[in-house]
């Protein structure tokens, strides 16, 4: 579903790529920020280290290409109204202490 700022087939090529720091998900259906499903495709580069008792755990791994395949809403299932947007900023302004009764 476009919004009036973007080509209608803006969301689908966002939503094919790794969400980017300093963004998140919407769903337009029902308003959630939160929770989604999203199904991801990579290829990566492994560094393993083994103990002498052969198990393996992974010390580093390089992500070399990634493709989303989809994303759906967690809440209502929809994946037709997801898109991407830019996060909110953390809060601005000077922080107040709560303090007990």
């Amino acid at each position: 579903m476009a919004d009036g700022t973007r080509p209608a087939g803006a969301a689908a090529s966002e939503l094919g790529e790794p969400l980017r720091e300093g963004y998140r998900y919407r769903c337009d259906g029902c308003g959630n920020v939160t929770r989604f499903d999203v199904v991801t495709s990579a290829r990566t580069r492994r560094y393993l280290h083994f103990d002498l008792g052969g198990a393996g755990v992974v010390d580093e791994e390089e992500v070399l290409a990634a493709h989303v395949e989809s994303v759906s809403c967690r809440w209502c299932a929809r994946a037709d109204t997801v898109r991407v947007e830019p996060a909110p900023g953390p809060p601005t302004g000077p922080r107040r202490e709560v303090t007990g009764s």
